[in-house]
């Protein structure tokens, strides 16, 4: 009796321990989850899970419908005066809705908070006829807007997010569009904070509580399916830094806030750390050391067989001309900077291992003076801008901090 009673106990606190764990990790317990954070002034990817896999947008869509309405009133094409018609397809669309009727007409000035705020899918109808005539045609726009945008695994069929079995998209896709609404329309930016708006005496409030609940978030969109489960897109300020992030498949509302929270901690965290790489980027270099081996080297490993010291270090480094050397590099990805060459030299060969597709680069470690300390810094280097911009993306999708370098003299 007694060994089963413990047994007992001890199966209920594995189920207890998977459960906590589950909470921590939504990757691992939820298949609809995926979640990015970028720096919104230079695109650096703070972190990064499931960003590609395809997902349901839901109501994120609205983002995209609400682009299309400030590009045409930009263009003179509407203002916020324009009254737009009331078709009987819009006023089909189920809940959420503002109960609009055939025959109504919606001024642009209300539809923007009704968009933003209400989440509204009978005023996306509305806005999509307006400018596209019919409401598939209007998704075909937006689809070709999101190719132009880089937003390549995107694809609408409707302006609001409803249920369609081919609309997806991705969690990077659809920080790319946050980014660009914020970039192309700051004027109309201040939208995306509203917490309520009055329509017909009736007063609705948003339900994107990040904003209320989080120091520095003035934005941006939440939206749900029962494919998609919660999503939200948010941008926050924390001093002169901005951060977007996208947390998509969460498994309720405040689980989904909470684990954005927690990711918007971690990014401000991630893109101060990032910043003093910069810093450390800056100060010159007195003696560059370069290994034998390449990243290409590592790719004919089988992963299998993977040697545990990727990059074999020199018997015994001479330092080289550096200018002559810089000039023959051109770019170079910054690992970070130690206080001994053997770390910062098997630093640089973990980054090597988790790049063992990329041809050319060597690794390199240099002996830098900052803030009157000797440091070791380790790079990636002899490749080009685009090799170095991808390789930094890569290994910050799995948490390692970079720097794209471009070497003087090159």
């Amino acid at each position: 009796m007694f060994a089963v009673q413990q047994a007992g106990k001890s199966g209920f606190m594995l189920l207890a321990l998977l459960f906590l764990f589950s909470l921590f990790n939504p990757a691992q317990a939820n298949p609809r989850y995926a979640a990015i954070v970028i720096d919104a002034d230079n695109g650096e990817v703070l972190h990064a899970s499931n960003a590609d896999a395809t997902r349901y947008p839901a109501s994120l869509t609205k983002m995209m419908t609400l682009y299309m309405l400030f590009e045409a009133m930009e263009q003179g094409l509407m203002t916020l005066d324009t009254a737009m018609p009331v078709s009987a397809h819009a006023a089909s669309m189920p809940q959420t809705n503002l109960s609009l009727k055939a025959g109504d007409r919606l001024k642009v000035r209300d539809a923007i908070p009704a968009l933003i705020v209400r989440s509204a899918n009978d005023v996306a109808a509305v806005v999509a006829e307006a400018l596209g005539g019919t409401e598939s045609g209007f998704a075909r726009m937006m689809t070709d807007k999101a190719k132009a945008m880089k937003m390549t695994a995107t694809t609408f069929r409707n302006a609001s997010g409803l249920p369609d079995s081919r609309q997806t998209s991705t969690a990077r896709d659809l920080a790319i569009l946050s980014l660009r609404l914020m970039k192309d329309f700051p004027q109309h930016y201040h939208y995306f904070s509203t917490q309520s708006f009055s329509y017909k005496g009736r007063t609705y409030n948003s339900h994107n509580r990040m904003v209320r609940n989080y120091a520095g978030v003035d934005g941006m969109k939440t939206g749900y399916i029962r494919a998609s489960g919660f999503n939200v897109a948010t941008s926050a300020k924390r001093g002169e830094r901005r951060v977007i992030g996208v947390v998509m498949g969460g498994k309720t509302a405040q689980s989904r806030d909470t684990h954005m929270a927690s990711l918007l901690d971690r990014s401000f965290t991630r893109a101060s750390q990032i910043a003093r790489v910069s810093a450390e980027a800056a100060a010159p270099a007195s003696k560059l050391v370069i290994s034998t081996d390449t990243v290409r080297q590592v790719a004919r490993q089988a992963p299998e067989t993977r040697a545990p010291a990727v990059v074999q270090r020199a018997q015994a480094p001479a330092a080289l001309p550096r200018p002559s050397l810089t000039e023959e590099l051109g770019w170079a990805v910054q690992i970070g900077s130690f206080r001994v060459p053997e770390q910062a030299r098997d630093r640089a060969s973990d980054a090597a291992k988790r790049l063992n597709d990329v041809d050319l680069a060597q690794i390199a470690v240099s002996e830098v003076e900052i803030s009157d300390r000797k440091l070791f810094r380790a790079r990636l280097v002899g490749l080009q801008e685009n090799q170095a911009k991808n390789a930094c993306q890569r290994l910050s999708r799995q948490g390692m901090d970079c720097l794209v370098v471009k070497l003087s003299g090159s």
